[in-house]
């Protein structure tokens, strides 16, 4: 799973930074995926250790990470879609960068679950 962290950390920089230059250097917020991804580049590299229970931990924290990478952009975006629904506006991509984020960040922490599952059942034997 360190690898597969690390290309979700990726594709988590190249979004902030896409988007910091779509907006013409101005919105500084557009870089807070690629903080998330810069703290999931940092667990990724961690977790490619021998030591397993320091690989399950690392790999824990990345998942919760990953989780609050989901939740807080897309609560902000159904927050933004919400308001444009009851008449008011919204900065289009903010909410596009906040939903690419946030399915980003789901696919990433269901894909962990996956794992995670599979690494306890092959621990048990079943």
């Amino acid at each position: 799973m360190a690898s597969v962290t690390i290309r979700f950390s990726i594709l988590l920089i190249l979004l902030g930074f896409v988007f910091f230059f779509i907006t013409g250097h101005q919105h500084y917020t557009s870089l807070i995926s690629a903080l998330f991804g810069i703290v999931l580049l940092a667990l990724g590299l961690l977790a490619r250790t021998e030591s397993v229970k320091q690989r399950m931990l690392v790999m824990h924290i990345a998942v919760t990470i990953a989780l609050i990478g989901f939740l807080f952009p897309a609560a902000r975006a159904a927050k933004a879609l919400w308001a444009v629904h009851n008449g008011g506006s919204m900065v289009v991509m903010a909410v596009r960068e906040q939903l690419l984020m946030a399915v980003i960040c789901l696919v990433f922490v269901w894909l962990c679950v996956r794992s995670f599952i599979a690494a306890r059942k092959a621990r048990l034997g079943t």
